[in-house]
């Protein structure tokens, strides 16, 4: 039977950026065929692909050059080259079930409003790569994964791609997020993924650390240092964990200083986690960026491995 795509109401102010998919019984039942005919993805890096944490902030940076899009496109430079990337977004939600995108040609979805022509004129036509997300199906433990093609690369995916890989010439695709699911699910979904590292996959969260939007300060400069206490003292407590591997700390991130008002909701959050539990226990977490769009979003950006 076909899966019905539906998109969740956003929070007022949020300009649509909360977006999801409704994934049910009758979607499970697509995916067990799809099971089926799952296909083995061919080849085998040389080197096991690093896991990646980008706090990506406005789709604005999508054709905005700053200092935060500058590092982004050094960065890629530095990468080594994937087979495919995996991309968790905070902008793929979904309830009660977890999908992943088979699409040969996923389409650029512009999730967002009020924004310059400009930016919906974006495209980011990197193919898809049906065999590893089949492959991610059986990969996934901690619950059934649904393969389907009713989604695409959102803003949280592309936006910070078209930097690092501008030549839109690796394959894509995404895991959405099952936001009925508690924090350790989103860091053992993590962990279950951390085997195609070794196949060439590339795992990268996209989401920001530090994420509310009703509590931004417009206007003001990117800078080192947030514009509110709240948002510094989360952010510098997730850099403190960080730094000790304290993968407890930050899974119960409502404990940190300042988490109330940092998380206000955990949809950008989610991202770390997956990335978090993709990286193994012994890979110390390097900050490739860190600083603040709109005052109080955090731009953390983290390499494992």
């Amino acid at each position: 039977m076909p899966l019905t795509t539906t998109l969740a109401t956003p929070e007022p102010g949020r300009r649509g950026f909360l977006m999801g998919t409704a994934l049910g019984a009758t979607a499970v039942l697509a995916s067990l065929a799809s099971l089926a005919c799952s296909v083995q993805a061919a080849g085998s890096p040389t080197r096991r692909m690093p896991v990646l944490f980008i706090g990506h902030g406005s789709p604005m940076n999508a054709i905005t050059d700053n200092g935060f899009t500058r590092r982004l496109a050094a960065w890629g430079r530095e990468l080594p080259r994937p087979s495919a990337i995996l991309s968790v977004s905070a902008h793929w939600l979904s309830r009660g079930a977890t999908g992943v995108g088979i699409q040969e040609r996923p389409k650029t979805i512009h999730d967002f409003g009020g924004f310059p022509q400009a930016l919906f004129d974006v495209e980011y036509p990197a193919p898809g790569h049906p065999a590893f997300a089949r492959e991610t199906v059986g990969a996934v433990k901690q619950t059934p994964v649904i393969a389907t093609d009713q989604w695409g690369l959102d803003h949280g995916t592309w936006t910070v791609l078209k930097h690092l890989y501008p030549k839109a010439d690796i394959p894509v695709f995404q895991l959405s997020i099952d936001y009925d699911k508690p924090a350790a699910f989103h860091y053992a979904v993590g962990r279950d993924l951390a085997a195609l590292r070794d196949k060439g996959v590339l795992v990268m969260g996209s989401g920001n650390v530090v994420h509310n939007l009703r509590a931004t300060d417009r206007g003001v400069p990117d800078g080192p240092s947030a514009s509110r206490p709240w948002a510094q003292s989360f952010d510098d407590a997730v850099k403190s964990a960080l730094a000790g591997r304290d993968d407890r700390a930050l899974v119960d991130y409502v404990k940190l200083e300042g988490a109330a008002t940092a998380v206000a909701t955990p949809d950008h959050y989610y991202p770390f986690l997956y990335a978090l539990g993709a990286a193994g226990s012994s890979e110390r977490a390097k900050t490739v960026y860190e600083g603040f769009q709109s005052g109080t979003l955090s731009m953390r950006c983290l390499q494992f491995g």
